[in-house]
Protein backbone atom coordinates (compact mmCIF):
# COMPACT_ATOMS: atom_id res chain seq x y z
CA UNK A 1 0.00 0.00 0.00
CA UNK A 2 1.37 3.42 -0.57
CA UNK A 3 1.90 6.09 1.68
CA UNK A 4 1.67 8.76 -0.57
CA UNK A 5 0.60 9.38 -4.41
CA UNK A 6 3.58 11.08 -5.91
CA UNK A 7 7.07 12.70 -4.60
CA UNK A 8 7.30 16.25 -4.56
CA UNK A 9 10.62 18.08 -4.50
CA UNK A 10 11.10 21.40 -2.82
CA UNK A 11 13.67 23.28 -3.75
CA UNK A 12 15.16 26.36 -2.04
CA UNK A 13 15.90 29.57 -3.34
CA UNK A 14 15.91 32.99 -3.16
CA UNK A 15 12.65 34.15 -5.00
CA UNK A 16 10.05 31.26 -5.45
CA UNK A 17 7.79 32.71 -8.07
CA UNK A 18 10.59 33.59 -10.74
CA UNK A 19 12.19 29.54 -10.23
CA UNK A 20 8.30 28.41 -10.72
CA UNK A 21 7.78 30.82 -13.38
CA UNK A 22 11.22 29.11 -15.07
CA UNK A 23 11.03 25.79 -14.16
CA UNK A 24 6.78 25.86 -15.30
CA UNK A 25 7.70 27.45 -18.86
CA UNK A 26 10.29 24.89 -19.31
CA UNK A 27 8.25 21.81 -18.62
CA UNK A 28 4.81 23.31 -19.96
CA UNK A 29 3.52 22.86 -15.96
CA UNK A 30 0.65 24.62 -14.53
CA UNK A 31 2.35 27.50 -12.07
CA UNK A 32 1.04 28.64 -8.63
CA UNK A 33 2.64 31.54 -6.84
CA UNK A 34 1.90 32.75 -3.47
CA UNK A 35 4.02 35.64 -0.99
CA UNK A 36 6.16 32.82 0.48
CA UNK A 37 6.00 29.42 -1.60
CA UNK A 38 5.46 28.55 -5.73
CA UNK A 39 4.77 25.12 -6.92
CA UNK A 40 4.06 23.76 -10.58
CA UNK A 41 2.35 20.65 -11.32
CA UNK A 42 1.59 17.72 -13.74
CA UNK A 43 -0.57 14.71 -14.27
CA UNK A 44 0.38 13.87 -10.67
CA UNK A 45 3.92 15.44 -10.35
CA UNK A 46 4.82 18.51 -7.71
CA UNK A 47 7.63 20.78 -7.81
CA UNK A 48 7.69 23.27 -5.34
CA UNK A 49 9.89 26.41 -4.21
CA UNK A 50 10.68 27.53 -1.03
CA UNK A 51 12.23 30.99 -0.30
CA UNK A 52 15.57 31.48 2.18
CA UNK A 53 17.13 34.29 3.73
CA UNK A 54 20.93 34.43 2.22
CA UNK A 55 20.02 32.10 -0.13
CA UNK A 56 23.67 30.55 -1.73
CA UNK A 57 23.84 29.14 -4.92
CA UNK A 58 25.55 25.59 -5.46
CA UNK A 59 28.82 25.44 -7.07
CA UNK A 60 29.07 22.93 -9.90
CA UNK A 61 31.15 21.33 -10.26
CA UNK A 62 33.08 21.49 -7.31
CA UNK A 63 31.25 21.12 -3.66
CA UNK A 64 32.39 24.44 -1.78
CA UNK A 65 28.48 24.58 -1.90
CA UNK A 66 27.38 21.60 -2.96
CA UNK A 67 24.61 20.91 -5.28
CA UNK A 68 22.33 18.49 -3.39
CA UNK A 69 20.69 17.54 -6.28
CA UNK A 70 19.42 18.38 -10.25
CA UNK A 71 16.71 18.29 -12.45
CA UNK A 72 17.69 16.06 -15.60
CA UNK A 73 14.71 17.29 -18.75
CA UNK A 74 14.45 15.01 -21.40
CA UNK A 75 14.43 17.10 -24.77
CA UNK A 76 14.77 15.41 -28.51
CA UNK A 77 17.19 17.93 -29.76
CA UNK A 78 20.24 19.40 -27.61
CA UNK A 79 20.31 22.66 -29.82
CA UNK A 80 16.62 23.53 -29.77
CA UNK A 81 16.59 23.02 -25.90
CA UNK A 82 19.37 25.04 -25.64
CA UNK A 83 18.26 27.62 -27.33
CA UNK A 84 14.66 27.33 -25.56
CA UNK A 85 16.32 27.38 -22.11
CA UNK A 86 18.47 30.56 -22.75
CA UNK A 87 15.72 32.29 -24.16
CA UNK A 88 13.76 31.60 -20.58
CA UNK A 89 16.72 32.69 -18.79
CA UNK A 90 18.92 29.67 -18.32
CA UNK A 91 22.95 30.05 -18.16
CA UNK A 92 24.97 27.36 -20.00
CA UNK A 93 27.64 26.36 -17.54
CA UNK A 94 31.16 26.37 -18.58
CA UNK A 95 32.05 23.01 -17.60
CA UNK A 96 30.40 20.44 -20.01
CA UNK A 97 31.51 16.97 -19.22
CA UNK A 98 29.57 14.81 -21.36
CA UNK A 99 28.19 14.64 -25.01
CA UNK A 100 24.79 13.33 -24.72
CA UNK A 101 24.01 16.45 -22.34
CA UNK A 102 24.37 19.61 -21.55
CA UNK A 103 24.44 21.22 -18.11
CA UNK A 104 22.92 24.71 -17.05
CA UNK A 105 22.25 26.93 -14.63
CA UNK A 106 18.56 28.26 -13.45
CA UNK A 107 17.84 32.10 -12.24
CA UNK A 108 18.59 31.00 -8.83
CA UNK A 109 22.03 29.30 -9.57
CA UNK A 110 20.77 25.36 -9.29
CA UNK A 111 22.24 22.71 -12.23
CA UNK A 112 19.93 21.18 -14.35
CA UNK A 113 20.69 19.21 -17.23
CA UNK A 114 19.09 18.51 -20.73
CA UNK A 115 19.56 15.26 -21.92
CA UNK A 116 18.83 13.71 -25.39
CA UNK A 117 15.84 11.50 -25.01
Amino acid sequence: MAIAQFPSFVIDCPDPGVLARFYGALLDWKVSVSDDWAEIRAEGQCISFQPVEKYTPPVWPGQEVPQQMHLDVMVEDLDAGEAAVLELGATKHDHQPGTTFRVFLDPAGHPFCLCVS
